[in-house]
């Protein structure tokens, strides 16, 4: 029983680091990436498509992309889910058969702004996980009649370990992504 609450909020918890490591990539950094359009929604005929479904990304120079779509009538919708992009800054243009997103150059101010940005991120995730272990505790606690207390104790010290090795791991990715942004 225990086994399971303890294995269910690992999984769970993984989740959330991976999670936090896929938002991190979505702010950019000095050169153009296309993991940067990896949330970006685009509205075709209607409903909100995901990029990637639509276009095929490229980073043919270190600054800019190429988003060439599978249906050319989808052009004007992907340049405009790209201009509304919040905390870009860039100017996509279309030239008929793909549009070309040129990235400008970071000032020390914006990379300080994405900073406090992947910042809150890295918070938000953590407050996940948090939440997850609160669950996990809780779950913990409703097996307090059919377990001893030895056994309530151990579980919920590995529940902490648990816990703490992934807001390490959510420490780490921002660590990383931080060095990046202030990479000049």
């Amino acid at each position: 029983m225990i086994a399971d609450v303890l294995a269910d909020a690992g999984v769970r918890m993984d989740r959330a680091v991976e999670a936090a490591k896929e938002d991190f990539a979505t702010v950019r950094t000095g050169r153009a990436n296309p993991q940067l359009f990896q949330k970006v929604l685009v509205d075709y005929y209607g409903s909100p498509t995901p990029l990637a479904q639509l276009a095929s990304i490229n980073n043919p120079e270190a600054r800019t992309l190429l988003i060439t779509p599978y249906d050319k009538s989808a052009l004007k919708a992907i340049e405009q889910a790209i201009r509304d992009i919040p905390n870009l800054g860039v100017n996509p243009t279309n030239d008929g058969n793909l549009v070309r997103v040129t990235m400008p150059e970071l000032t020390e101010e914006r990379r300080k702004e994405y900073v406090k940005l992947v910042r809150g991120k890295g918070e938000d995730a953590k407050v996940h996980v948090r939440g997850i272990r609160r669950k996990a505790k809780d779950d913990i606690d409703a097996l307090k009649g059919e377990v001893g207390e030895d056994e309530l104790a151990r579980a919920e010290k590995e529940l902490d370990a648990l816990t703490r090795a992934h807001v390490d791991g959510i420490d780490d990715a921002l660590k990383r992504k931080e060095a990046e942004l202030l990479e000049v």
